[in-house]
């Protein structure tokens, strides 16, 4: 007794309804075990900061607290200035992101569209420095930094951050406006738009997300860095958080303050949450472009 054609068709859809289903669980799988391992050091951080001392030290270990505190939290503010520090780490941070996109994207316009002289080596020369340690340049920024005079002085992060970040927001810049069609450039310029109208007006607009993705990544990068900050700002007052939070001490020599430190992480972290949040529609943008492009 044979199988009719349309057991048969049912039976195969059923299969593979059955496969597709299970791929979609494995795939589920795998997110949340993803999702979880790169968020558990951020959890782990967040729930011993609300965690009482006795909590944080006790054996075994308590993952997850019974009793929650804000202690670590006012004892952070009420022992250190630690909205100066804040305020350091903003101030160094925004400035340095709004210099290396004000000087990185008209450089990355004209090595996209004006093709200068010498182009290759330039971008040779921009990507040789993008993969350079920054570290390796710590002794001869030290030594500028003493001879110029700008220890204790915003400059003496505010530059560094911004030539260091320079050369990857030209990189990436560049490759957006190659991108865009060059026919509407040149419709601008018959209506009579010079190079620097064309690029404030009609191009920069026009690659709002690449410019946020890109801005979002030097502005990581400057609120994170901690060997420049630790230091060019030895002054109390000039500290950025990530120095902060390294030097927090306890009640005596041999306290290590595991509270005050994870407060002052979730503190460090909260900032860069909130601005993530506030311009993802703008990063997907911006990654998903780059995506296509590449």
């Amino acid at each position: 007794m044979s199988s009719t054609p349309q057991a048969v068709s049912t039976t195969s859809r059923a299969t593979e309804k059955t496969k597709f289903s299970l791929k979609k669980i494995l795939f589920f799988i795998a997110i949340v075990l993803v999702l979880l391992f790169s968020l558990a050091p951020a959890l782990w951080q967040l729930l011993t900061s609300f965690k009482v001392n006795d909590d944080i030290a006790a054996v075994p270990t308590v993952y997850f607290p019974t009793r929650f505190t804000f202690s670590h939290y006012t004892e952070l503010f009420a022992r250190r200035p630690f909205w100066r520090y804040i305020f350091n780490s903003a101030f160094v941070s925004i400035t340095s992101t709004a210099l290396a996109l004000a000087i990185g994207a008209p450089a990355a316009y004209a090595l996209a569209r004006l093709r200068p002289w010498g182009q290759r080596v330039i971008l040779a020369s921009i990507l040789i420095v993008t993969l350079f340690p920054g570290i390796l340049l710590f002794l001869g920024l030290l030594e500028i930094i003493q001879a110029l005079r700008l220890g204790n002085n915003y400059l003496a992060l505010i530059i560094p951050y911004t030539a260091i970040n320079l050369p990857l927001t030209i990189l990436v810049l560049k490759s957006f406006f190659e991108q865009l069609p060059k026919d509407l450039e040149d419709s601008a310029r018959v209506d009579g738009y010079n190079t620097l109208q064309l690029l404030w007006q009609i191009v920069l607009p026009m690659t709002l997300p690449a410019l946020v993705t890109t801005g979002i990544l030097t502005f990581i990068f400057a609120w994170n860095e901690f060997i420049f900050a630790l230091t060019f700002m030895t002054r109390e007052e000039l500290k950025t958080i990530p120095v902060a939070a390294a030097q927090l001490g306890g009640a005596t020599v041999f306290e290590i303050p595991y509270g005050a430190i994870a407060a002052a992480t979730v503190v460090g972290t909260f900032p860069l949450v909130i601005l993530v949040l506030f311009f993802q529609r703008r990063i997907v943008q911006g990654l998903t472009a780059g995506a296509v492009k590449g």
